[in-house]
């Protein structure tokens, strides 16, 4: 579904705030009238074209960051929080209207949430996990919102991790040259046979060689991330504010993390790469020594401003349905509590491991895409070890097939093609579908004894 009007009042709010200009000083700079800014700050009118071109002349303003992405984030996550019995129906235009113009005020809706359902699930004493919601601790889902809402893309971090595979990861093996710096800085690298992935003891950083390489390489640059730029990921958490200790030193593996994927999968060369091989994800994995999943996910991630790649969905799962990593920078939303949609093809990866499997899919809201899956269970390393087994899905909007290996073929202008997916049952509009596991939450349910179709009950 094709926007056709801009409305970013926070935005303008905020750059306005930002160079410390009044409404008239910046209206006069945009060559428009006092009044009809502050009807754009206040998204009573869009952004016109000649605002654009005056932000990006007068401003030096990226104007592809001017959109409504994290505004439809909030709007979906109320959306699913309000379904909670109890809480009543709000409209989607008043949804739309408390995420555009008062996003703090949702944020803080969304936190309130979160501690209501910890509440309500303690005094009924119940384990949400074993309840199958998939419900996480707190300081887990605090650090996963603020990944999903910087689009899982950290530009200061991210630049780092650039600057040092540019000088230091030059060399044909990659995880050699990690050694040379460590060994620089002090730091011996010790490979073992067995022990935990990784160690660090100061002078030592010991890995395990059961993994692949793509793995052991990865696990190293997680350390030296931590080493080399210690200040700027503490620097981040700072900025971040998490409301606990927990949250914090999640966050902080997870920026490591981050800092090692960026290193592996250069910002620059790598989305140059995925371009001219179209997302080929097994080439893109030779090229740069890394593994299908650590392409996927760095896909997701390319919202750098002014060199955005293609805005991918990437999850993966477990043979349960549990959603185990998630994120997306298109408009699919993903359900906070429980599993995917049964019908999405991520599902049906498990059966066909080592293939690609591809799906046209549609949901509720109308918007077409193109799903890759994949089952991407990796090597316990001998006979007896323990394999937790995950597929991935990848995907993006129809728009952007033509960019995609995958798509050549489908039909992607037959409408009939594509299948329809939701987000999880409890908050999916569609009535008619045969795998429905539970009834939505916002409708009436009627029970009929001597009536059964494809469910159990019928939805009003």
């Amino acid at each position: 579904m094709t926007r056709t009007k801009l409305y970013a009042g926070v935005q303008l709010r905020e750059l306005r705030r930002r160079h410390d200009l009044t409404q008239k000083a910046f209206a006069a700079r945009l060559g428009v009238s006092l009044s009809y800014l502050n009807q754009m700050e206040n998204n009573h009118r869009p952004v016109a074209s000649s605002v654009l071109l005056a932000l990006a002349r007068e401003f030096a303003y990226d104007i592809s960051t001017l959109d409504a992405g994290e505004a439809e984030r909030l709007v979906a996550d109320m959306k699913e929080a309000l379904a909670d019995p109890g809480l009543g129906e709000v409209p989607v235009p008043d949804l739309s209207l408390v995420a555009s113009n008062a996003p703090a005020l949702a944020r803080a809706f969304l936190a309130l949430h979160r501690q209501h359902r910890e509440v309500r699930d303690r005094l009924a004493t119940l384990d949400a996990r074993m309840a199958g919601t998939g419900h996480a601790p707190q300081p887990w889902e605090e650090v996963r919102d603020f990944f999903h809402y910087c689009d899982n893309y950290i530009d200061a971090i991210d630049r780092a991790a650039e600057g040092f595979a540019a000088r230091h990861l030059t060399g044909v093996d990659a995880l050699e040259d990690c050694a040379a710096w460590l060994k620089a800085q002090g730091t011996q690298l010790i490979r073992l046979p067995r022990g935990p992935l990784r160690r660090y003891e100061g002078d030592t950083l010991t890995i395990s060689t059961e993994p692949e390489r793509a793995t052991q390489l990865f696990q190293v640059l997680h350390q030296v991330g931590l080493i080399a730029h210690g200040d700027l990921i503490d620097a981040t958490l700072d900025l971040a504010r998490f409301s606990t200790q927990d949250a914090r030193d999640i966050a902080r593996v997870g920026l490591a993390n981050y800092f090692a994927g960026a290193a592996l999968l250069p910002y620059g060369d790598f989305a140059r790469a995925a371009r001219e091989m179209r997302h080929d994800l097994e080439r893109l994995a030779r090229r740069f020594g890394a593994s299908i999943e650590q392409v996927a996910h760095r896909l997701s991630t390319l919202q750098r401003p002014g060199e955005k790649g293609v805005p991918f969905f990437f999850v993966r799962v477990d043979p349960a349905g549990t959603i185990t990593k998630r994120h997306s920078a298109t408009r699919l939303q993903f359900a906070r509590f429980g599993g995917a949609c049964p019908l999405w093809n991520v599902h049906r990866a498990f059966e066909t491991p080592g293939r690609f499997l591809t799906q046209l899919a549609q949901t509720p809201d109308g918007v077409r895409y193109v799903c890759l899956a994949r089952e991407v269970t990796k090597p316990g390393g001998s006979y007896r070890a323990q394999v937790p087994r995950h597929a991935i899905g990848l995907g993006c909007e129809v728009e952007h097939a033509g960019e995609l290996i995958y798509a050549d073929g489908m039909r992607v202008d037959d409408a009939a093609a594509f299948e329809p997916i939701g987000v999880s049952c409890r908050i999916c509009e569609r009535t008619r579908c045969h795998q429905r596991a539970l009834p939505p939450l916002e409708r009436p349910v009627r029970i009929d004894a001597n009536r059964r179709g494809a469910l159990p009950y019928a939805l009003e």
